[in-house]
């Protein structure tokens, strides 16, 4: 499932199977392959390999294709909604979160086929079932997006 690191406190890595049992979407909808760099309940480093395979290169744009903002924006979130629902001490047991807001977004550069995004995500506060996250992310260490973002946790209606 996921590598420890010698102290045993963080994961190194978590795969794709345990991505799917902490987050509740599915294709075409998950945007995140694996988490590195975790430190529970502090930061993690999302990895999405872009493919041409996706279905939004259909129409977006056709002959040129970019990865929508919007999309890039859901994969940071997914990537902090990993990590908050993989720290111990963090009760997100029968829950899934929404997103509450994004401020502060911005886009630096495209991601395209091709590339593999990657999102360092921090959270920044944590009070109750709302969480507050700073994401950053990069494509070759250029720098594609970023942006604030919160999420609260509900009850799961499945």
């Amino acid at each position: 499932m996921s590598d420890q690191q010698e102290s045993g406190t963080d994961e190194l890595r978590v795969d794709i199977q345990r991505l799917l049992q902490l987050l509740p979407h599915r294709y075409p909808f998950l945007l995140v392959d694996r988490l590195e760099d975790i430190r529970h309940g502090v930061s993690a480093t999302g990895i999405k390999n872009v493919t041409f395979n996706e279905p939004h290169f259909q129409g977006h744009f056709p002959g040129q294709p970019v990865m929508p903002g919007v999309l890039i924006i859901e994969a940071m979130a997914q990537t902090a909604i990993a990590l908050v629902m993989n720290s111990p001490g963090i009760e997100t047991e029968g829950k899934i979160a929404l997103f509450t807001s994004i401020d502060k977004a911005r886009f630096r550069r495209p991601v395209v086929p091709g590339d593999i995004l990657e999102m360092k995500i921090e959270l920044v506060k944590a009070r109750g079932p709302l969480w507050k996250f700073h994401g950053a992310a990069s494509v070759s260490g250029d720098l594609a997006a970023e942006a604030d973002y919160a999420a609260m946790a509900v009850e799961s209606e499945v």
